[in-house]
């Protein structure tokens, strides 16, 4: 489960409670009708914008999102140069056998057409191609959160407007009018806290985990080719090094010298 953003987000809602108890009452802060406003409005001006199929499709990501959990370009990469290993000392058709308990259905998917499909260029393009079509899908879900974050300070306004024009038809009672200014901006504060601390922050971490899966899928189609190419693995192993990240080289580094240390020792014979 991807728990920094729930966390995150709960926990920014927790220093906002936080900050109102410490300067005054938070039942000061709480009015139905901003909510119903606010929360309505944004509900609302997203359905009018978009189709239904959309609505579904970013409630489904942002499950996902909830749900997700970071790729391991390092097991990724062994796995690569394993299927590489295979199909270099017992031909591509051997893959076959090993596709079937393979969970990564892109990695499943390039191994099938690399056993199935003869041209390397309609592989690439196959896998491009389907590349592009998440992105596409993607990016087309983090529109949505974005009209929502734009749309959320605007009800808030709203609101507002509507709380202010009440106020101002009731100007003889001069004692309700700090009361009603109160309720009046509180719509605006809903707006602002959906806005920064919900839509926004949403968006941007589906856009930084799709960011993540792109590189994945990238790794995926070179070590394809390599593999379709007949590559040797050591060459395709240091190919797909090139995804990981500086620390990452590092760790993976110093991991196969503390292996490869305790192999040579375990081969040691004792002398007399």
């Amino acid at each position: 489960m991807n728990k920094s953003i729930v966390f995150s987000i709960i926990l920014g809602f927790l220093c906002v409670a936080t900050s109102i108890k410490m300067r005054g009452d938070l039942s000061s802060f709480y009015d139905p009708a901003s909510i119903f406003i606010v929360v309505g409005g944004v509900i609302f001006a997203v359905c009018a914008s978009y189709p239904l199929s959309r609505i579904k499709s970013l409630i489904k990501a942002i499950w996902a999102t909830v749900k997700y959990k970071p790729y391991n370009f390092h097991e990724d990469i062994d796995a690569i140069i394993e299927y590489a290993n295979i199909a270099r000392r017992y031909g591509l058709l051997a893959l076959d056998d090993s596709i079937d308990s393979i969970q990564d259905p892109f990695l499943k998917k390039g191994l099938m057409l690399a056993v199935d499909v003869a041209d390397t260029e309609l592989i690439t393009s196959i896998l491009d191609t389907e590349l592009s079509i998440t992105k596409e899908r993607h990016a087309a879900n983090r529109a949505i959160l974005d009209s929502a974050a734009a749309y959320s300070p605007a009800f808030g306004m709203i609101g507002t407007l509507i709380g202010l024009i009440n106020m101002l038809t009731k100007l003889q009672n001069m004692e309700s009018i700090g009361m009603n200014m109160a309720v009046a901006l509180v719509t605006t504060f809903y707006g602002s806290m959906l806005a920064n601390l919900v839509f926004t922050p949403l968006s941007k971490h589906m856009k930084a985990i799709g960011e993540n899966e792109y590189l994945h899928n990238e790794l995926i189609i070179e070590g394809i080719v390599a593999i379709k190419n007949g590559e040797n693995p050591r060459i395709i192993k240091e190919k797909l090094n090139a995804y990981l990240s500086n620390s990452s080289r590092e760790r993976k580094a110093e991991v196969g010298v503390f292996s490869s240390s305790k192999e040579s020792d375990t081969k040691k014979v004792p002398t007399a």
